[in-house]
């Protein structure tokens, strides 16, 4: 078991993070923020190999503040035993009309993040893929599978949670139309045509 202080430091910093990126990607009741975690990179050890329940737990606690100030929906990356498949409420893979997949996550198949969310969500199922509208990714556990097109990189300011480095990436629209076309809205028409 980690250290009360180095758990504390987990959960602050999981907040802190979750803020920073989903201020960052303007996230509200309307979008999706996918995690990816290893708590065995946390503390300090290979991935897969040392995760914990209460690292697990600070983690997905200090996520969950800022969800409930900013109402975002959240997907919870499952390890490579589970195919990454993600763990969310089943009122979200509803409203999302996403495919289900039957398995229950548990510390060594699935991650004792992923096992831990299972455990506490309300109604919880797994999504067999989601696109998310933004990510944090800590410990590279390579969450880009599960982000909407386009994902576009972004560097918090705190880099670490523990000893796991952190990436995270929120999307954009696809830009289309070549040399032309114009992405902000005009104040009024030019007058010009495409015919």
């Amino acid at each position: 078991m980690a250290d009360q202080e180095k758990i504390a430091s987990i959960r602050q910093d999981a907040a802190a993070i979750t803020r920073e990126v989903a201020e960052a990607a303007n996230l509200g009741p309307h979008h999706l923020l996918v995690i990816g975690a290893s708590t065995s990179e946390i503390a300090g050890q290979h991935i897969g190999t040392s995760g914990t329940l209460d690292i697990a737990e600070a983690l997905v606690e200090g996520i969950r503040e800022v969800q409930a100030e900013m109402g975002f929906q959240l997907a919870f990356q499952c390890c490579e035993h589970l195919n990454r498949a993600l763990v969310v409420e089943r009122s979200t893979l509803e409203r999302y009309n996403w495919t289900e997949v039957a398995a229950v996550p548990i510390p060594r198949a699935g991650g004792s993040m992923a096992a831990y969310v299972y455990q506490t969500m309300t109604d919880p199922c797994l999504a067999e893929t989601v696109e998310a509208h933004a990510g944090i990714d800590i410990g590279e556990t390579l969450i880009g599978m599960h982000m909407r097109r386009v994902a576009v990189p972004y560097r918090p300011a705190i880099r670490y949670i523990g000893e796991a480095r952190v990436n995270a990436a929120r999307s954009r629209p696809k830009l289309i139309g070549g040399e032309r076309a114009v992405y902000a809205p005009l104040p009024q028409a030019d007058g010009g045509t495409c015919d």
